[in-house]
């Protein structure tokens, strides 16, 4: 810098340059040309830090309202308004100032501030507390601002928690604690889904554990646990990841089969499930024996179906094959079954 800058204190003003940069860190000196003489730390800065000194505030800024001016005296005629300009160097920001008269015609000086544009402005430039002189409301926007940014952040962190704490509930009201799979209710939501669509096909199949209560009263029911945790993991490791295994209460488990009515593939899955559910497995160095009764009904059957009706269907079926001797399966028949009574 040079000329009015080097003298500490300036003989017109009383103040330093050093003052006057942290008093009016966006100030702007001009002389009685319209020259700039002097420039604050932080308008240098938002201008590009160019060489400034000598040269025309009309070429660095652009003032909107009260009117377009392009000369220094009617830039000074608007002594003590409120003034709206830009930057030629940031048009999209929207600048606040005000242009004040030197004594006995020495000049003038024009005062900026960010106004609604702060935030914007402060990103942008990359603007510190340092950039503003102390008592700048804009010190206090960026309090308020990081202070708001924080509480945002914590509301959002807590909103998170709320929705995690949420959907754990949610999965725990919709699943068996004992072996992980879905319980009643999550199955009879997601047959309702299933039965929304009238063109969607599945199969829906009902197993009950054949000799399970002989497990519990001769071994306990810490075996009768330890069967049903080994039931479920062999269903799913049986079925695909499409597919909704239940847990309906005690020994009884429902499978529906998304997209998949086909009775000589849901036959072939139901005799494997049976032969691998007959494998004996080990508790505590004691064998537990068991097999399973399956029936299954299919989306084919029906045209209008409720989820009472599927399930009582895919049930009277199972009976079937605990009649038949248990460890079998067996189709609805609408026909067949239409009289049979399910036995007490």
């Amino acid at each position: 810098m040079t000329g009015v800058e080097k003298i500490n204190p300036d003989p017109l003003i009383g103040l330093s340059g050093v003052a006057l940069d942290r008093l009016m860190p966006l100030h702007v000196w001009l002389s009685p040309k319209g020259q700039i003489v002097r420039a604050g730390p932080t308008f240098r800065k938002m201008v590009g830090h160019v060489d400034i000194i000598g040269g025309s505030i009309f070429d660095l800024m652009t003032l909107k309202r009260p009117r377009l001016v392009s000369k220094l005296p009617d830039l000074m005629s608007l002594q003590g308004q409120r003034l709206t300009l830009t930057l030629n160097a940031a048009p999209h920001l929207t600048l606040r100032g005000m242009v004040v008269t030197l004594p006995g015609d020495t000049g003038a000086f024009v005062n900026i501030s960010l106004g609604v544009s702060f935030a914007q402005a402060v990103a942008e430039w990359h603007l510190t507390l340092g950039d503003f002189a102390p008592c700048d409301q804009t010190v206090d926007l960026l309090y308020l601002r990081e202070a708001i940014a924080l509480t945002a952040q914590e509301s959002q962190m807590l909103t998170e928690r709320l929705q995690a704490a949420r959907m754990v509930a949610e999965e725990q009201a919709l699943t068996d604690t004992l072996t992980g799979l879905a319980n009643r209710r999550a199955m009879d939501m997601a047959l309702s889904r299933t039965l929304s669509d009238p063109q969607s096909r599945y199969g829906l199949m009902h197993l009950d554990l054949d000799y399970f209560k002989q497990v519990n009263d001769t071994l306990g029911h810490a075996a009768g646990d330890h069967v049903l945790t080994h039931v479920a993991a062999v269903l799913c490791a049986e079925l695909r990841k499409s597919d909704i295994v239940a847990r309906m209460g005690g020994d009884e488990f429902v499978m529906l089969f998304q997209d998949c009515d086909d009775p000589d593939l849901l036959e072939r899955i139901a005799l494997r499930l049976i032969d691998r559910l007959e494998e004996p497995t080990l508790f505590q160095d004691k064998t537990c024996r068991i097999s399973a009764s399956i029936g299954t009904t299919l989306s084919r059957y029906y045209t209008n179906p409720t989820v009472d009706q599927l399930l009582s269907d895919a049930d009277q079926a199972l009976y079937t094959s605990k009649k038949r001797g248990r460890a079998r399966h067996t189709f609805y028949n609408p026909t067949a079954m239409a009289s049979q009574v399910r036995p007490g």
